[in-house]
């Protein structure tokens, strides 16, 4: 098994709008440039982030299945990058801080084979960064 990726991000907002950000549509349209997000946020609901795929034709690029949900304090999910076999674990945690939100991302399960791991080790990064930006300045950056 592969090492968990985690992050800590502080966000000058509070945590029900890091959970908005995080697990809405509209900021997900925004953070992954017209990807799609269907989501049913309860143990047992799944999501999915839609895009073009290799063919320009609409694909499920993430998809997983929520395992816990606690807005807006916790959602933890499972992870399958496209039409992988393998699967991983998410954890989003916000916890309230005097002026802002600490959000920690704990990504771990990693088969050792799963070649979402460099992916997502960059990405989560990324994505952080652009969701920090666009709720707190309301815009965002281009990820590449």
């Amino acid at each position: 098994m592969s090492a968990p990726l985690q992050f800590v991000f502080y966000f000058a907002v509070k945590p029900e709008k890091v959970w908005d950000g995080l697990f809405s549509p509209e900021s997900n349209r925004i953070i992954f440039t017209g990807t799609d997000f269907e989501a049913d946020l309860k143990p047992g609901g799944t999501m999915k982030w839609i895009g073009p795929g290799a063919d320009g034709k609409p694909a499920t690029l993430v998809k997983g299945e929520i395992l816990r949900a606690e807005p807006p304090k916790l959602l933890q999910y499972t992870f399958e990058l496209g039409q992988s076999p393998f699967k991983s674990r998410v954890t989003a945690e916000l916890d309230p801080e005097t002026e802002a939100t600490k959000v920690t991302i704990r990504h771990d399960q990693w088969d050792e084979h799963d070649p979402a791991y460099a992916f997502c080790a960059d990405g989560w990064p990324r994505i952080l960064s652009r969701l920090k930006t666009l709720l707190e300045t309301g815009k965002t950056f281009k990820p590449h």
